[in-house]
């Protein structure tokens, strides 16, 4: 119990990382986005489950074909997980934009819309793995790896130091960055508006400026956060937690990371 419990709190010692904080998270890092300078790290190039955190690399491969956004797609019996048999509130059948499906795939981490937009896209599922294979390649990422495009399944890995330089490229799509830091949103499904909210309860909350946000679970994966904000001392930062033990506390690690970092500015 004592060795398990210094496993989970002891952080990577690097003279470039002045912030040492016990979190929750197994694998974090924290960087100064307009330095690149890191802040705070904890085994962060272990290459572990990254859930949710995949559909980052769907929404740019989605917006790198200009599909059109405005065209309609509609959910098929494909799109359902039959894997983790996860719950959506989009039934089968359903008709969106392809927007709309990217808006459900990013806020509200819905995994039929992320399945929907890989196989709408020109070429369909073959294309979104050339595709995805291919960014991987272009973002020069070598412990990074996608089988498909909702998280779903454990073969979709990555570490905490490369999520980091996926979310950099990430927030360089100006609809990947609003889409994800929509605290709620009325998406039009078959025509009814139907409002979702995001997976991240930080997003919306007083003293959170947040720029782009993605959660992800699965019991393989625990739970995972990746977000860039703006602290109180105007300071942007990219945040990576993975494998989690639950949702309160990946929340209180994001926490207890802002403000450390804020007392740390003050007095220094």
């Amino acid at each position: 119990m004592l060795l398990s419990l210094i496993a989970s709190t002891a952080l990577a010692k690097s003279p470039e990382a002045p912030l040492q904080l016990p979190v929750n998270a197994r694998h974090a890092l924290v960087l100064e986005n307009g330095s690149g300078k890191v802040l705070m790290a904890k085994d962060a190039d272990t290459q572990v489950p990254i859930a949710s955190l995949t559909k980052l690399m769907t929404a740019m491969v989605v917006l790198d074909t200009k599909a059109d956004l405005k065209a309609r797609i509609r959910i098929q019996r494909e799109d359902v997980d039959t894997l983790k048999h996860s719950p959506s509130r989009v039934p089968v059948g359903a008709q969106m934009t392809r927007g709309a499906a990217l808006h459900l795939a990013l806020m509200s981490s819905d995994n039929r819309a992320a399945a929907a937009l890989a196989r709408t896209l020109p070429g369909g599922l073959p294309a979104f793995d050339q595709a995805v294979h291919a960014k991987i390649r272009a973002l020069g990422l070598t412990r990074t790896e996608i089988a498909e495009p909702t998280g779903l399944s454990s073969r979709n890995r990555s570490t905490a130091a490369e999520m980091a330089k996926i979310i950099a490229a990430a927030a360089r799509y100006p609809q990947i960055s609003k889409i994800s830091s929509d605290a709620k949103e009325k998406v039009l499904i078959s025509g009814r508006p139907v409002e979702f909210r995001n997976t991240n309860r930080l997003v919306g909350r007083k003293g959170w400026d947040i720029r782009l946000s993605k959660t992800g679970y699965t019991e393989e994966a625990g739970r995972c956060l990746a977000l860039r904000l703006k602290d109180k001392t105007g300071q942007d930062l990219t945040v990576v937690l993975l494998d989690s033990d639950g949702s309160a506390e990946r929340l209180a690690d994001a926490a207890k990371i802002r403000k450390s970092l804020e007392r740390h500015r003050k007095h220094s």
